[in-house]
């Protein structure tokens, strides 16, 4: 019934059905496409014709038409005719013949012919996205409405498993990739070896090339990472075997590189959440602001990481209590996390004491965070009053912000913080006019920050002492009698670190 239309194809059908040998003229039918199709698989899996390429043919209308003509005197429709209860529908007596020559040319093509093995092999994605595709395709063009789809899942599954043997292949020959790679950084001839971060970077180049190779596909991309997983219990056991034959001091520095990049990424995260304290307004005036007693939005998040970061990371790095104990040591993570609470500890007062404006309310709102950043930190990551200066510094610059300007230079609290944050502080009980170095140079708090990690104190000054000429200029200029208080208190303080005398405080 090839090349003839629908209505065509109804009258043909018609003819058959009032001679009574429609069902055997189907049958008859069904067959020749049966064998059409189990030739067209055999042609189109030859050597010869997957080298010189080749197409397919394709099927009437006929099954459409039956589905939907009736006799006009009985109105029986002639499918009922064709398939009678408890037979097997038309497509699948044609797709059963299909799949199982399609798996029978497979399994030839696998065990009799090494080209289209290693085509199918190492091409074993896209076949699968070629069948997946053909199947949808097949169901689109046999969609019709109030009978059963043409393809079963069943009959889709047993396509795919058609394949299988191709697709057990690519998996092996994934396998064999990742542990190739790993037996070469790895070699069990070379004891002691250190792989290089190149050759650690090739690894995990190569893991990423294979998992986008199948990341279209979500079942194979599972697949591939199981073997994944074994490459990487390869590496495991040949990184414990090398291991064994390297001096204490090189497994020591081994291990601390492998976590150094976690904790740097956790310490960066943590300093961005303090950099938020920028954010918060610490000028606010009046009653309100006062009994406000929630904690700040910078803060809250600040204790969110480091809770996350105690309970999905350093829970399983740190050692319990005992085992810390019993070794009598601290280990490589334990001196990681005291540096991490340290640095949260010192960045917290740096940026604390760049706030500006700094009303009343706003010195009990960091007085608040102080002792909310104290507590967060002792609970989840180092107890507080064992990492010396940092702790100090923070149990100092509490008491410092209360302080009247007058009282300042008396305090013993001066003595446990750096004259840096001092000077910074003092720039909140200044007149606006006298600018920062951060508002003097348009610097953003993160910029002024990374700047401030490379210098020393003396440098830190030298930009500040700029800053109190610039305001002394503006004061002459004016003619003005008077500095504000914190202008001689500040050239005191930097005075000590260059071991020069203030010099003249009136304008």
């Amino acid at each position: 019934m090839g090349g003839l239309n629908q209505a065509e194809v109804g009258t043909g059908l018609q003819v058959f059905y009032n001679l009574g040998e429609l069902k055997v003229t189907v049958e008859q039918l069904v067959n020749k496409y049966k064998g059409i199709g189990v030739k067209s698989v055999s042609v189109a899996l030859d050597m010869k014709a997957i080298s010189a390429g080749g197409g397919g043919g394709g099927y009437g209308p006929g099954g459409r038409v039956l589905s939907k003509k009736r006799d006009p005197f009985t109105h029986v429709l002639l499918l009922d005719e064709v398939i009678k209860e408890g037979d097997s529908m038309l497509t699948d007596r044609v797709w059963e013949a299909l799949v199982k020559a399609f798996a029978s040319q497979m399994k030839s093509a696998f065990t009799a012919s090494s080209f289209v093995k290693e085509i199918f092999t190492v091409g074993y994605p896209k076949l699968f996205s070629m069948i997946d595709n053909l199947l949808e395709r097949i169901s689109q063009d046999t969609d019709i409405k109030g009978v059963l789809p043409a393809i079963s899942l069943e009959g889709k599954e047993q396509m795919v498993q058609a394949i299988e043997i191709f697709q057990t292949a690519f998996l092996a020959l994934c396998l064999s990739r990742l542990s190739d790679i790993v037996n070469t950084v790895f070699p069990v001839s070379s004891r002691g070896s250190i792989p290089s971060k190149e050759q650690i970077s090739w690894i995990i180049s190569r893991i990423q090339e294979e998992i986008e190779g199948v990341q279209l596909d979500g079942r194979l991309t599972l697949l591939v990472l199981h073997e994944i997983g074994k490459a990487l219990l390869l590496l495991a056991e040949r990184a414990e075997y090398q291991k064994c034959y390297l001096p204490h001091w090189v497994q020591y520095g081994v291990a601390r590189d492998s976590v150094t990049p976690l904790f740097k990424a956790m310490v960066d995260r943590l300093e961005s959440c303090i950099l938020h304290i920028h954010e918060q307004n610490f000028g606010v005036l009046g009653m309100d602001a006062a009994m406000d007693n929630n904690t700040s939005p910078y803060m809250e998040e600040l204790q969110k990481s480091i809770l996350h970061f105690r309970t999905e990371f350093l829970s399983r790095l740190l050692p319990s209590s005992t085992n810390a104990a019993a070794a009598g040591a601290e280990t490589i993570c334990t001196q990681l996390v005291r540096s991490m609470a340290s640095r949260v500890l010192t960045f917290f007062i740096r940026h604390a004491s760049l706030v500006r404006p700094l009303s009343e309310s706003g010195k009990l709102r960091m007085a608040r965070d102080m002792a909310e950043l104290e507590l967060a930190v002792g609970q989840n990551l180092y107890p507080v009053e064992q990492l010396g200066l940092p702790y100090r510094a923070l149990r100092a610059f509490r008491p410092l912000i209360f302080l009247e300007t007058s009282q300042l230079e008396a305090s013993p609290v001066l003595q446990d913080l750096p004259p840096s944050v001092i000077l910074h502080h003092l720039y909140s009980r200044g007149p606006d006019e006298l600018q920062s170095p951060l508002q003097r140079n348009k610097l953003t708090p993160l910029q002024y920050s990374l700047w401030l990690d490379s210098q020393g104190e003396d440098q830190i000054w030298k930009g500040i002492k700029t800053t109190l000429d610039d305001y002394a200029v503006k004061v002459r200029s004016r003619g003005d009698k008077e500095f504000s208080p914190v202008y001689p208190l500040m050239l005191q303080l930097g005075s000590s670190l260059t071991g020069h005398s203030p010099v003249s405080q009136k304008p």
